[in-house]
C-alpha cells in the first residue's frame, strides 16, 4: 500500500510517497565480535546484516520524497543505494525519532497539550491546558495557570493529550529520499544497507554413541545456525544467508538507535521525612507462595508408571538424533564461507532463529585425557577428557566447521545426559577438531620435584586410572628438557608424553629440565 502526501513550500510542492513494508527482502547476517565463544547478546547483538529489499513504488512527476518505512532499526544511513528510480536520489536522510511516548513528549517540547485529572472524592473530570517545558531523563515538567508541577506527581489519575501526531515522527524506523521524475511512473525500487543489531553462531550437539577400550568411539555430530535479530523489525520469509569469516571492517563511530520508549516518569515524597519509613539493613523478600498441592495418582496408575520406567533399557533412552527437515547449504564466497538457508524464513523482532547447518552421524573420534605439567603439584589432581577427531570425509566429517559452543551427551541408563560443554573455533576440512568435555574423578595426575641441582631439575609425574578398561593419557611438559628424551617427541613445537595407562593402574615419568643460570 502506498500513500501519497502533497506539502507544500516556498521552492516547490513536493509529493510525499509512503512505502510501509518491502514486497521481498533478503538479509545476510555476519558474525559479531565476541571474547571467545561467549554467546550472543540478546539486547543487541554485536554482528551486522546486509539487507535489500526490494519494493514498488508509484512516483508522481516532479520532485517527491519516498519514504521507506520499517528498514532496520540498526541501519547505517551511509550505506543505503537506491536503485530503479527514474532520475537517481537528490538527498537521502535517516529519520530517527519514532512514535512512542518519550518521542511524543520529545516533539512537543515548548508546546501546549491538555491533561485530564479525576478527582478521587467526587469523580468529576477535569481538563485543562498545559505547556510541556522540560523533560529531563524521561520525566515531565508541566507549566499550567497553577505553575509548575511534575506530571503523575498529583496523585490523581491524568492522563496527557495531544492535539496531533507530529509529521516529523514515524511509527517505524525510516529512510526517507529526495529524487525526481519526468512523469509520473511506477518503479520497483531495491533497497540495499547495511545494518548493526545482528549476529549469529554455531550451536552443536555432539551425542557419544560408542567408546571403545582402545578410547576410540563414534559420534553423532549435529549443529544449528543460530540468527539474532536485536531490532524492532522483523524480515518475513527472508531469503537469509550467513557468513563465515571475519572480513575486514574500518572502525566506525558509535551507531545511534532511534529514539523512543517509555517515560520514565519520576517524583518527590510529599510526605514530611518524619511520615516516610525508614527501613535499616536489609529488607527481606516476600515468601514464596505455597507450594502447589501434589497430584492425586490411583495405587494402580503408579504400579503401572513404575514398571514401565523399569522395563525400559538403556538402548531405548538413547538420544535419537535430531532430524532436519531444513539444512543450511555451505557455499564458498573468496575466502569466506556462506551458509545458505534453501527457502525463505522469518527472522522476528527481538527473536532468534535456529536452522540446521551441520547432520554428521557416526563421526569417528577418539577420546584421551590431557594435563599441562604446569598446572598441576604434588596433590593429586583430575586431568581432562578430551573428544579428538579428524575433519575429514573418510573420518565423517569433512566440511568447514565455524566456531561456536558444543553441547555433549553421553548415554546412560536414565537416558542421555550432560557430559559437558565445550568450545570450538573455526576448522577448516583437514584439520583437527578437539573439545573439552570436563574434568574426570577416575583419572588423576601429581607433578613432584624430586631433586634439584646446579643446573638441571628432575620431576617425576604419575597418573592414576580409576576406571575398569585402560585410557589413553597426554601430558604437555613446556620445557626444555635434558637430553631430548625420544620418548617425550614434541607436538606443536611443545614436548609431550603420550602413554597408556592400564585399568585401575597406574604410569609414571621421571624427567629432567635444563636450568640456565645468571
Amino acid at each position: 500500500m502506498l500513500v501519497s502526501v502533497a506539502i507544500g513550500s516556498p521552492v516547490a510542492a513536493q509529493t510525499v510517497v509512503v512505502s510501509p513494508e518491502p514486497e521481498a527482502v533478503s538479509l545476510t547476517v555476519y558474525r559479531g565480535q565476541k571474547y571467545g565463544n561467549a554467546p550472543i547478546d540478546p539486547n543487541w547483538p554485536t554482528g551486522y546484516a546486509l539487507v535489500t529489499e526490494t519494493r514498488t513504488v508509484s512516483i508522481p512527476a516532479g520532485e517527491s520524497i519516498i519514504r521507506f518505512e520499517g528498514v532496520a532499526e540498526g541501519m547505517f544511513p551511509e550505506s543505503a543505494i537506491v536503485t530503479g528510480l527514474p532520475r537517481g536520489v537528490k538527498e537521502k536522510n535517516r529519520d530517527a525519532r519514532l512514535l512512542s511516548p518519550l518521542g511524543l513528549v520529545d516533539a512537543y517540547l515548548k508546546r501546549e497539550v491538555s491533561i485530564t485529572r479525576t478527582s478521587k472524592a467526587t469523580g468529576a473530570v477535569r481538563t485543562y491546558d498545559a505547556i510541556i517545558t522540560s523533560a529531563p531523563g524521561g520525566a515531565v515538567i508541566l507549566q499550567t495557570q497553577e505553575g509548575y508541577e511534575a506530571l503523575r506527581c498529583t496523585g490523581l489519575p491524568e492522563r496527557m493529550g495531544f492535539g496531533a501526531v507530529p509529521a516529523n515522527l514515524s511509527a517505524k524506523p525510516t529512510l526517507s529520499v529526495i529524487t525526481q521524475a519526468d512523469k509520473p511512473t511506477t518503479a520497483k525500487l531495491t533497497l540495499t544497507y547495511m545494518a548493526a543489531g545482528f549476529d549469529w553462531q554455531a550451536n552443536y550437539v555432539a551425542q557419544v554413541q560408542e567408546r571403545g577400550v582402545d578410547g576410540k568411539g563414534k559420534v553423532d555430530l549435529f549443529a544449528w545456525l543460530t540468527l539474532a535479530n536485536g531490532g524492532n523489525q522483523s524480515f518475513l520469509n527472508a531469503n537469509t544467508m550467513a557468513i563465515a569469516g571475519e572480513p575486514n571492517r574500518v572502525a566506525r563511530g558509535a551507531q545511534a538507535r532511534p529514539t523512543g520508549g517509555a517515560l520514565s516518569l519520576k517524583c518527590w515524597p510529599m510526605q514530611r521525612t518524619h511520615q516516610v519509613p525508614y527501613h535499616l539493613g536489609y529488607i527481606p523478600p516476600a515468601p514464596p507462595p505455597p507450594p502447589a498441592p501434589a497430584a492425586m495418582y490411583e495405587e494402580s496408575e503408579m504400579d503401572s508408571i513404575i514398571v514401565t520406567a523399569q522395563k525400559r533399557g538403556r538402548a531405548e533412552l538413547a538420544m535419537a538424533a535430531p532430524v532436519a527437515v531444513v539444512v543450511a547449504e555451505q557455499e564458498n564466497l573468496g575466502d569466506l564461507k556462506l551458509y545458505r538457508i534453501p527457502e525463505p524464513v522469518t527472522v522476528n523482532a527481538k527473536g532468534q532463529k535456529q536452522v540446521a547447518m551441520l547432520v554428521k552421524p557416526g563421526a569417528a573420534f577418539e577420546h584421551y585425557y590431557a594435563a599441562n605439567v604446569d598446572n598441576f603439584s604434588a596433590e593429586s589432581q583430575p586431568m581432562t577428557l578430551m573428544l579428538r577427531g579428524e575433519n575429514r570425509s573418510e573420518k565423517g566429517l569433512g566440511l568447514p566447521m565455524p566456531q561456536g559452543q558444543v553441547m555433549i551427551f553421553e548415554n546412560s541408563d536414565y537416558g542421555p545426559l550432560l557430559a559437558g560443554q565445550a568450545s570450538l573455533t573455526d576448522r577448516a576440512i583437514g584439520e583437527e577438531v578437539e573439545m573439552a568435555v570436563g574434568s574426570s574423578s577416575d583419572v588423576r595426575m601429581k607433578v613432584t620435584r624430586i631433586s634439584e641441582k646446579e643446573n638441571k631439575q628432575r620431576w617425576r609425574v604419575e597418573i592414576t586410572n580409576a576406571r575398569n578398561s585402560p585410557v589413553n593419557v597426554e601430558v604437555e611438559i613446556p620445557y626444555q628438557l635434558r637430553g631430548k628424551p625420544k620418548h617425550i617427541p614434541k607436538i606443536d613445537g611443545v614436548p609431550t608424553w603420550k602413554a597408556t595407562v592400564a585399568a585401575n593402574g597406574e604410569a609414571v615419568l621421571y624427567y629432567e629440565l635444563k636450568l640456565e643460570r645468571d
